[in-house]
């Protein structure tokens, strides 16, 4: 982190480092634990949100003693990162912004907007488009055979990691955007790489997605696609922009 300090005409010693990281860090956990205290008293309003998507089919269950407490714990420490992320972003800029270069400064501040829509983008696709088709799925094969019960646990885990990644999938424009600002990865290259990105997007949704039938996991790959080539799109213009060398 020197250029920015010398840039500065003050170089911090690493002491100085770790002692602002360790105050920021601190500030972090202290917002993460008002807001998770805050979504604790909202967390049956919140299981409501988590269980719509499988409409009337889902029966929840637990079957430890601690189950319950632990899920209810996990969904409220979620809802309260995802609250406090705008000030966990600042203090992140904040701690990094004196390693960076005026330039690169700007193109970090002019992303912000975008990498927060996309990741609401992402969430939302979760939410209303590839969750309620994976459930319904899930909850009805096999029907005839059982009647599902799944336990509380494993539900808002299967919906969170849905929900999260997709979320950082959809943050793949604003990745190409970037490298492409920086000159890392020209517009062409990723081009000629198309090929491997769609590979690549497949096996991203296999990940994603909790089923294992095509239809469901092409909900989610079909999108990664598309913003792959708006990746491209946004390169160039990344790339038309940039000073000459």
């Amino acid at each position: 982190m020197g250029r920015g300090h010398m840039s500065e005409g003050k170089q911090l010693t690493v002491i100085e480092h770790l002692t602002e990281l360790r105050d920021r860090l601190i500030r972090s956990a202290i917002a993460i634990a008002i807001t998770t205290g805050g979504a604790f008293f909202f967390h049956e309003r919140l299981f409501e949100i988590l269980k719509r998507p499988a409409g009337e089919r889902l029966d929840l269950i637990y079957t430890e003693p601690l189950e319950m407490l632990s899920t209810i714990f996990k969904v409220t420490l979620y809802s309260g990162v995802a609250i406090a992320l705008p000030f966990l972003f600042y203090e992140i800029m904040m701690f990094i912004a004196p390693a960076l270069t005026p330039k690169e400064k700007r193109y970090v501040y002019l992303m912000l907007p975008g990498v927060a829509f996309f990741f609401l983008a992402g969430v939302s696709f979760a939410y209303f488009v590839a969750l309620p088709p994976a459930l319904g799925f899930l909850l009805s094969f096999g029907a005839n055979i059982a009647r599902p019960q799944i336990k509380v646990g494993s539900y808002v885990s299967t919906v969170s990691t849905l929900i999260f990644w997709s979320g950082i999938a959809f943050e793949t424009p604003m990745v190409l955007y970037f490298l492409a600002r920086i000159g890392l990865v020209s517009p062409k290259r990723m081009a000629s790489f198309r090929r491997y990105a769609f590979l690549l997007a497949f096996a991203l949704s296999a990940f994603i997605t909790p089923t294992v039938d095509p239809i469901n996991q092409s909900i989610v790959a079909v999108p990664i696609i598309l913003l792959y080539e708006l990746g491209i799109l946004l390169a160039r213009l990344a790339w038309r922009g940039r000073p000459a060398t």
